[in-house]
């Protein structure tokens, strides 16, 4: 038998030409700290390998449709099994995308009320469910005699045949929001009262206003409700009126019909060709629930078929744990001959919808649209879909799986990954999490440090073996560990000594109504198990609510009311990725390269070719490589293959043409460096290069100070994981005074070993400490045994939470028995 995967000679990235048997047939966790090269060896090697052969034995045909890893730099990788890989983000998916089409659960209902239902004759007449659907027969009513055929599953599908002819088929419609037609009542109609008539329309609406008798010139407040209802709906009525122009001063008089100011709006949006066209009309509008179909998406005809008297947009709404409970029912409710059929379809959903309950997911409707799900919830339904199939002898790649999971959803993963290996297949789990992490049977851990100072293999073994090894840093944290907090926590007796933020919502979501006080200057970490509501609470709450009371705008409508005093600034920090493309770069992101761009036009080299600092921008600058237009890559169309991206033969990758090397700045103590050997280096080695440049060196030191001491300056911002994209976002705001801001963090423990999160914590504090409010959505349970203050939120997912089950010291919430959270404190 053959038991391992042997890897000879991979060089991915930083891998130092390692060597590495990676066991079958097991849970192999590869561990290391951020920038030690763990995806490297389980993404850039076995992934990519493994994919690439089995794709290598299909047809150029089918591979031109595929996206294919390209050959990785390894000497020999020997016995890999075919691979799939699920990635630590998961795109957040557009309007029409809902967890029901997500996890595909949308397709087998479908089916099964095409072919189970209880049809509608065109004369409204229901009909029994028959066989004859199945077969292809047309149905004859009982009642009126008609003849119709059915809706196949097709015509059941809001994407396509059975949307809503309203909203088609996204549940929502663009409606003029009037709060925004007159946001300052204190202002006449002739000082620019009407929003809309300012921006969208001729200024000439106000005289045609006068003419239809409104007073214009008195302030809006003070119109009589019949004059207001003239703005807002008046007639579109034909108006002689005198005006004068601005520009030639000269007067005139014309025929002018009168367009209200909820019609300016509508009108324009129905002109809208271009985004620059729709970013003026949208401020004036709201997306409201479709009248049509009244949010379910589905036509008329859609939501006709009925099974057991419950429709199709009906079964949409009920959780998955109730809707799978009706649906192992159906087939008891058929007539005789249609059991096996119903039987049939009715236990494809279940197989389906089983992974998915396993996984913590029974609390979510199918009609929840994607884009509301966390993270974890997204990466729950990747999950579900890839491992259903019961396939064997596959290579499961799980990049960061636990990322969004509260500590007792891990159980569910576990169990799923040790289905997994029962079915014959491997599974390579890149982790920081050390609950899941000593659930593996194999470890693989990577460092000893980032970046250069990464790459190789420092300890193996199971993770008994680790907790015992001297090399590895992981193994301390893989026992029960240190349960203590790792920064000075406020006492409760003076929590509130800096003040406190008051939030009063109503209902949204599954999100019952809350009132929550929030201590000023602390950190606060905001708890609970997936689906409980802290991102609604805070993301689509707290958020949104402080930015308006902040503008002086109107609260989000489910939110009753917001105090905090002496607070300016809300910032969200999240995991999105920086920038678009290969032009956004660490040293662009900090502020770094135009500095730089400044010291080398003034060397005596520069001076001497009469290069100014626009000469070194690698994106128009006359110094960037000719070859690749200063990406630092090519793409080569490889005919019936991939097209392939290659560093750029020219510049070797480094952006610039062989003049701007040639050009170097000389330091105090004698060496010399070219812009583009230190846009080669990491963040550590500027720092030690550029010792003299002291404003250079200052922005170099915040970034070593967030951990990101690794990051070579010319590294791509897009590719960085969701961990460091957050923290190089707060480069520009260390060593400045905040105590009017107030910082929230969206998971940023992603992608951090523990001991960056000891780090991480650092930064927090080094924030509290120049007077900020920090507040984090988290699951990492060191960050919340170290925050001054928890807001823990359930007990349950969905209708089972949504409510503030505990607020106070760790020691608190520990002490709450209702609390899922203080079980793993």
């Amino acid at each position: 038998m053959i038991n391992n995967i042997l890897i000879r000679g991979a060089r991915v990235h930083n891998l130092k030409n390692i060597n590495v048997d990676v066991p079958l047939n097991q849970i192999v966790g590869i561990a290391g700290v951020s920038g030690s090269g763990k995806s490297s060896l389980a993404l850039g090697v076995l992934y990519a390998e493994g994919s690439r052969r089995y794709l290598e034995a299909l047809s150029t045909y089918t591979r031109r449709r595929m996206t294919q890893a390209s050959r990785a730099p390894v000497d020999e990788v020997l016995y890999v099994p075919a691979a799939l890989a699920l990635h630590q983000r998961p795109g957040v998916p557009g309007i029409r995308s809902t967890f029901g089409t997500g996890t595909e659960l949308l397709n087998n209902l479908r089916l099964m009320y095409s072919r189970l239902a209880s049809h509608r004759c065109p004369n409204g007449h229901y009909l029994s469910p028959s066989l004859a659907v199945a077969a292809g027969q047309p149905l004859t009513c009982p009642v009126c005699g008609e003849k119709f055929y059915p809706p196949s599953a097709e015509e059941l599908a809001f994407n396509s045949q059975g949307a809503c002819p309203t909203c088609g088929g996204t549940g929502t419609v663009l409606t003029v929001d009037r709060s925004t037609l007159v946001p300052d009542e204190t202002l006449s109609i002739d000082q620019g009262a009407v929003a809309p008539w300012n921006s969208l329309m001729w200024s000439l609406m106000t005289d045609v206003c006068r003419a239809m008798g409104v007073r214009t010139d008195i302030p809006f407040y003070q119109l009589t409700d019949k004059e207001k209802d003239i703005v807002y709906n008046g007639p579109a009525e034909k108006k002689h009126i005198l005006y004068q122009s601005k520009k030639t001063n000269q007067a005139g008089e014309l025929d002018f019909t009168y367009f209200n100011a909820v019609y300016t709006v509508e009108n324009a949006l129905s002109k809208v060709k271009d985004e620059k066209g729709m970013k003026r009309v949208e401020k004036f509008l709201k997306h409201d629930q479709c009248p049509g179909c009244g949010g379910t998406r589905l036509s008329k005809t859609a939501r006709a078929p009925k099974i057991n008297g419950i429709s199709l947009d009906q079964a949409c709404q009920m959780t998955l744990a109730e809707l799978a409970l009706w649906v192992s029912q159906i087939p008891k409710s058929m007539p005789k001959p249609m059991i096996p059929m119903a039987e049939s379809i009715c236990a494809s959903f279940d197989g389906a919808a089983r992974r998915l309950l396993d996984l913590g997911l029974g609390y979510l409707t199918l009609d929840r649209a994607s884009s509301t799900l966390s993270t974890g919830e997204r990466q729950r339904m990747q999950l579900a879909r890839s491992v259903r199939n019961r396939t064997t002898g596959v290579l499961y790649v799980l990049d960061e799986p636990s990322i969004g999971l509260h500590p007792s959803n891990i159980e569910g993963l576990v169990n799923v990954m040790k289905d997994l290996i029962a079915d014959g297949n491997s599974v390579i789990l890149v982790d920081h999490d050390t609950q899941i992490l000593s659930k593996a049977q194999w470890i693989i851990e990577m460092g000893p440090g980032a970046g250069a100072s990464g790459g190789q293999v420092i300890a193996q073994g199971t993770p008994q073996a680790l907790e015992k090894d001297p090399q590895s840093q992981i193994g301390p944290f893989l026992g029960n560990g240190s349960a203590d907090p790792i920064r000075p926590q406020t006492d409760s007796s003076h929590m509130f000594d800096l003040g406190k933020i008051h939030i009063s919502t109503g209902p949204i979501h599954t999100v019952k109504p809350l009132e929550a006080d929030l201590p000023k200057g602390r950190l606060i970490a905001v708890t609970g198990v997936s689906g409980s509501g802290k991102t609604t609470f805070i993301l689509e709450s707290l958020v949104p609510a402080l930015e308006a009371s902040i503008q002086g705008q109107k609260l989000p409508e489910h939110v009753h009311s917001v105090s905090a005093p002496g607070i300016g600034r809300v910032k969200l920090i999240d995991a999105t990725p920086i920038g678009i493309n290969v032009r956004s770069t660490v040293a662009t992101y900090a502020n770094i390269h135009d500095e730089l761009r400044k010291i080398f036009a003034k060397t005596p080299e520069a001076k001497k070719a009469g290069f100014k600092a626009g000469d070194f921008s690698y994106n128009t600058g006359k110094l960037r490589c000719p070859v690749c237009d200063g990406t630092g890559q090519i793409r080569l169309d490889v005919q019936f293959l991939p097209d392939v991206d290659i560093p750029c033969p020219q510049c070797r990758g480094s952006r610039y043409s062989k003049e701007a090397e040639k050009i170097h700045y000389v330091t105090k103590e004698g060496g010399a460096f070219s812009l583009p050997e230190i846009m080669a280096m990491d963040v550590d080695s500027a720092l030690e290069a550029a010792k003299d440049l002291k404003l250079i060196c200052q922005r170099l030191q915040v970034l070593h100070d967030l951990g990101l001491g690794y990051l070579t300056l010319g590294e791509e911002t897009p590719s960085l994981s969701g961990g460091e994209a957050q923290r190089l976002k707060l480069a520009s705001e260390m060593g400045r005074a905040q105590s009017d801001a107030v910082f929230v963090f969206d998971e940023p423990t992603i992608g951090l070993h523990p001991l960056d999160v000891r780090t991480l914590l650092n930064v927090f504090e080094t924030l509290i400490a120049n007077g900020a409010t920090v507040i984090v959505i988290e699951h990492d349970l060191d960050v919340i045994r170290s925050a001054d203050y928890i807001i823990d939120m359930g007990p349950g997912g969905g209708d089972a939470g949504g409510r503030i089950v505990a607020m106070g010291t760790p020691a608190d919430i520990k002490g709450c028995v209702e609390s899922c959270t203080g079980k793993y404190l």
